[in-house]
């Protein structure tokens, strides 16, 4: 149980194959600018939010296939996240003066100009070279990091042209060990105490004690709060060490994916799975870049309620249920009423979000769009998921249709489901759904999409779906 202390208590964690202690720093001064503090200037900022990747490093974390390097954001890791970690910035990559291969390559193929985001590339780069192994270098791992000038083309043809990692490499030795645990960790310094539990029960009970504790899990929007908004906090609760939030169970009647879980994990236990639904299976790529969906976490992204996040629209097309607890005790609620209002749940005061469930059997067809500027690493104007299983003689069963940036919160379009429930499944139906949407939908105009575009693209994804499922034997 937390002590909570009014004496410094120092963070400690592993930095290029050092032991470094942090203390009397601010707990919301993130990895980026004490590295930076330190001469660790390798490490660039170029948006303080996570959008560029001139901030990445790598850490090593533990997958289904052992040990590996993660590359994330340091500009969205605060110091007490650090503890008990093993970082690796770019200036541990060159050995005894010469360059790493990742940074030759980039040198031979011109892959640098200005040399900004260089060094975030290139950590993006290595990360990913020493988890391929033999197969082909996916360069969809480097679709979090953004060039200015130098273009594209050099830096894949540089990350292409990598061969496999030796045996004998010192930093491929280092991952036949395990990652370093994380355990319960207390930070205290300037006035802010930052509290990592290792139990359910003991995160629940100091946040029933300090309702003004803020929970931070990956940090992917909250460290954006702290660094643009300069949003501080004098209690904050790390969930990061709740093994009982990182629950993925997969039965015949149920999946239950841990709100504690990153999107890069659940990613992998999906693609291991036989039965994942289609529209689960595209939502990854979909959402944000590899580095965020590193840090993000499904419990964060539905617990921050925002009206373009992309999980929710998903999950509700899936008929989740969100399973929450608190010191009270748990209690499950269906997802379409979890939301209620702009950045509001029914989250209560010392209330978490532990897993989300999923029932079996899964849809037979379904999809996940998404409209954005860029098709990778960008914010929803619209996001919708179908879900659709069809009777013997091809009238609609049942279907849900989850969507986001259409209303204040993400939404199910039940008229528009009740008017497809027994009809055909044809264009005829679609029609009358699209009608329907047309009257009912009040989408908002903004800077990424006026209201009217909003309510066609909602419109023509119903129908895109139907023309591209029309045809489709179900499994």
């Amino acid at each position: 149980m937390a002590l909570d202390v009014s004496l410094e208590v120092p963070v400690e964690f592993s930095l290029n194959g050092e032991r470094v202690k942090v203390e009397g720093v601010d707990p919301h001064t993130t990895l980026l600018d004490w590295v930076r503090s330190r001469g660790l200037t390798g490490s660039k900022e170029g948006c303080a939010e996570g959008e560029c990747g001139a901030c990445t490093v790598v850490w090593v974390r533990q997958g289904l296939e052992g040990a590996y390097y993660q590359a994330v954001n340091s500009c969205l890791l605060l110091l007490p996240m650090l503890e008990g970690q093993e970082v690796y910035t770019v200036e541990a990559l060159a050995q005894e003066g010469g360059l790493a291969p990742v940074q030759q390559a980039m040198v031979r193929t011109g892959g640098s100009q200005c040399g900004y985001c260089t060094p975030g590339f290139v950590m993006s780069i290595f990360a990913e070279q020493y988890r391929r192994g033999e197969r082909e270098f996916d360069i969809e791992a480097l679709h979090g990091n953004l060039c200015r000038c130098t273009g594209y083309r050099p830096i894949q043809d540089a990350a292409r042209s990598l061969a496999p990692v030796e045996a004998g490499d010192p930093f491929r030795q280092r991952l036949k060990l395990p990652p370093p645990a994380l355990k319960e960790a207390h930070y205290r310094a300037d006035g802010g105490y930052f509290y990592r539990p290792e139990k359910l029960k003991d995160a629940v009970a100091y946040l029933w004690q300090n309702p003004g504790a803020k929970v931070v899990a990956g940090g992917t929007d909250l460290a954006v709060e702290a660094n643009l908004r300069y949003s501080r906090w004098e209690r904050m609760v790390g969930l990061e060490a709740l093994d009982e939030l990182k629950i993925f169970q997969d039965t015949q009647s149920v999946l239950e994916l841990g709100a504690g879980l990153s999107l890069s994990e659940i990613e992998a236990y999906v693609h291991a799975m036989l039965d994942a639904p289609q529209a689960l299976q595209e939502w990854f790529k979909l959402f944000a870049s590899p580095l965020i969906r590193n840090r993000a976490t499904l419990g964060g992204n539905l617990a921050t309620a925002s009206p373009i996040g992309d999980s929710a629209p998903l999950l509700l097309a899936l008929g989740a249920q969100a399973r929450l607890a608190s010191a009270k005790g748990e209690r499950k609620i269906p997802l379409d009423q979890f939301f209620l209002g702009y950045r509001k749940t029914v989250l209560q005061a010392g209330e978490l979000v532990v897993s989300i469930l999923l029932p079996k059997p899964f849809p037979k067809r379904s999809r996940f769009y998404k409209i954005a500027k860029r098709k990778a690493d960008d914010i929803s104007s619209v996001a919708f998921a179908i879900a659709l299983d069809l009777t013997a003689d091809q009238k609609v069963q049942n279907i849900r249709l989850g969507l986001g940036g259409v209303a204040a919160t993400p939404i199910r379009a039940l008229e528009a489901e009740q008017v497809l429930r027994g009809e055909t499944w044809g264009l005829d139906a679609v029609r009358k759904a699209q009608a329907l949407l047309g009257e009912t939908l009040k989408p908002i105009d903004d800077h990424r999409a006026s209201a009217r575009y909003r309510l066609e693209m909602t419109q023509k994804l119903l129908e895109k779906f139907y023309f591209e499922t029309a045809g489709e034997v179900p499994a």
